[in-house]
């Protein structure tokens, strides 16, 4: 490792190296590692070579390698797993910041000078049990089992670049339950009621949409006006917001098309109306402050509006986007859905195998389920009472729109 001077800018790091060509004679490379800004002092820019190195020597005698610790398992793991990609491919950015929370704050501290051989099953449950909050409470299962999987998935990165044997990753048979120490808040029917009855237009028309289509949150910020169709009574889902940053749905099942109710989509409409922010482009939950050019920021909604209003009407569960998820899920189940529509209105991935059986739940069966969750909580709508449905997209002149 070197450092070297430019003409202008910062000094940088160079990582010298040489390889033996096929005729034996060697050959100096070199690459750039990066500038003194990046790493101050060589020790950090040796810990930012560690994944370079393991790349370099990929092609040597695994016998001859010097022995690779986790923590350049990790380096090369985030090189190779949680680069961001223009064209979307790859782990969303959510993922690829829990990885690195849970790879960073967890794993390299304890694991990181550990070399790969020597890490066995038996001390990692060890470990995982004795986790503990920085107030010294317990860390909880589900977070546990997460540290575990991202593990796993470390150690399935050094088999898959034949650091480790295959059937060697000491995580497969570490025991870590994610069982749930409480269980989830459900609203009722009246709490959800009162709760629209103590928001204004749009902040109604989140909750709504949440507890009636089931919308992750980062799904929900994620909409524009475009993607909702007026006309066929649909949403389209087609990308998520997280912390700003624009992505992929969670899952290829996130993708498909959620029904509409009417009367649902009445208030949507209601809210297009009177929003500063109309276009088809448009984020359906814009923010003011940035003129429109990013969506809301979802825990500013929670916690300016929406948790105020729950508690002004007596609502004293801990209300977040999630929990009107659960809450849908809960009112899908009351009313006996079948168990294939359930799991496409909600979006998930997967199911059982015995869920997979089933034949591929119709367009009307889900478009009845969700109208079911509406009549419960606002029995005075009935079908075709709204004012609008199916609807074309609104007059342009009515809403300032400016042509596409």
């Amino acid at each position: 490792m070197q450092r070297e001077r430019r003409k202008s800018g910062p000094d940088y790091w160079v990582l010298r190296w040489r390889e033996t060509d096929s005729s034996g004679v060697q050959i100096r490379r070199k690459t750039v590692v990066g500038t003194v800004e990046e790493y101050p002092t060589e020790s950090k820019a040796q810990q930012a070579a560690s994944a370079l190195r393991i790349t370099i020597n990929q092609e040597k005698p695994r016998q001859i390698q010097n022995p690779i610790t986790v923590s350049d398992l990790i380096h090369h793991f985030k090189e190779s797993e949680l680069k961001a990609s223009t064209d979307w491919e790859g782990k969303a950015y959510s993922t690829r910041i829990a990885y690195a929370y849970f790879l960073d704050h967890w794993i390299l501290p304890r694991w990181g000078t550990t070399n790969l051989r020597e890490v066995r099953t038996i001390a990692i449950e060890q470990w995982l049990r004795g986790l503990k909050k920085s107030n010294g409470q317990n860390l909880a299962p589900g977070t546990k089992a997460k540290i575990r999987n991202i593990m796993s998935a470390l150690f399935n990165h050094a088999i898959r670049y034949e650091w480790l044997s295959q059937g060697k990753n000491p995580v497969t048979l570490v025991r870590q339950s994610a069982k749930r120490l409480h269980i989830p808040d459900v609203l009722e029917i009246e709490e959800i009621q009162a709760l629209f009855a103590a928001l204004t237009p749009r902040e109604r028309a989140v909750v709504m949409l949440d507890a009636i289509t089931g919308l992750r949150r980062s799904e929900l910020l994620g909409l524009r006006w475009g993607d909702i169709d007026f006309e066929r009574l649909e949403i389209n889902v087609t990308r998520s917001v997280f912390r700003q940053v624009v992505g992929p749905c969670k899952t290829e099942a996130s993708k498909r098309p959620l029904p509409l109710d009417p009367w649902v989509a009445d208030e949507l409409y209601s809210w297009r109306q009177c929003s500063e922010f109309p276009r088809r482009e448009d984020w359906v939950f814009a923010s003011s402050s940035t003129g429109g050019k990013q969506p809301w920021w979802p825990d500013a909604i929670l916690q300016n509006y929406i948790q105020p209003a729950a508690k002004r009407v007596g609502i004293t569960k801990r209300v977040g986007f999630h929990t009107f998820r659960h809450t849908y899920s809960t009112f899908l189940k009351a009313n006996g859905e079948d168990v294939k529509t359930v799991q496409e209105l909600l979006r998930h991935a997967s199911s059982q195998i015995t869920m997979d059986i089933y034949t591929q739940a119709v367009s009307p069966a889900k478009r009845l389920a969700q109208s079911r969750v509406v009549k419960m909580l606002w029995p005075g709508p009935q079908e075709g009472s709204g004012t609008i449905g199916p609807l074309m997209d609104p007059d342009p002149k009515s809403l300032n729109h400016v042509s596409d």
